[in-house]
């Protein structure tokens, strides 16, 4: 059970949205119809995911992700929007996003991606995950080892694997590691760059081009 919150200014879409979600097991704690109210609402109620859609009437989806995420690092933000275009999609990931879902997605893809976003998972409708790894690696301007003498050669070495999307015990079964020894490199590279999140230490690494394999 993931608890949520959902974010629309549309009643009937909102209301549906939360409905799919309790009926799937969920726990919506709150919902909202402007910006302002939601980042009161996240405040209060500490969902796990919100469900962010970009327009609204009052305050931006962007503008609430940006304050609900600063107030609660700890939170995830899934945009759920009608908009796929590159400018919106890309504006919602720098404002701290872990995914974004194309309202036309259905009821099981959305379930998916609430359950995928809950885990740290950056979830995007398809056709989007492209753009925003390109525009990420179009964006880091520095070498690929910039920042990175910080870390030993076995953390950089995980990193590069979860760059790539592989889980914990993945990345222990490549480099034949227990799980507790990746989880504690994990751990240490995130105290070591000063993030907090599986999402935040991936999106680190492809801005440095460490989802690819090295030359």
């Amino acid at each position: 059970m993931v608890r949520l919150m959902v974010v629309d200014d549309h009643p009937i879409w909102r209301e549906g949205v939360a409905r799919d979600l309790t009926e799937a097991g969920h726990e919506v704690v709150a919902t909202a119809a402007d910006g302002p109210a939601a980042v009161r609402r996240a405040a209060a109620a500490r969902p796990e995911v919100v469900l962010m859609d970009l327009q609204l009437p009052v305050g931006s989806g962007l503008d609430a992700t940006r304050d609900i995420l600063a107030a609660d690092p700890s939170a995830r933000v899934l945009v759920l929007s009608a908009s796929g275009e590159d400018a919106d999609v890309l504006a919602a990931v720098k404002a701290g996003a872990t995914g974004y879902l194309l309202k036309s997605a259905g009821r099981d893809e959305l379930l998916a991606a609430v359950e995928k976003t809950a885990r740290g998972e950056a979830v995007f409708s398809p056709g989007l995950a492209g753009l925003v790894l390109g525009e990420f690696r179009r964006l880091a301007a520095g070498p690929v080892d910039d920042g990175l003498p910080k870390l030993t050669e076995r953390e950089v070495e995980v990193l590069r694997l979860v760059a790539k999307g592989l889980s914990a015990r993945q990345v222990a079964d490549r480099l034949v590691l227990s799980h507790r020894t990746v989880q504690n490199h994990v751990q240490n590279t995130l105290s070591k760059l000063q993030l907090h999140n599986r999402v935040e230490l991936t999106r680190y690494a492809i801005e440095r081009g460490l989802d690819t394999d090295p030359s």
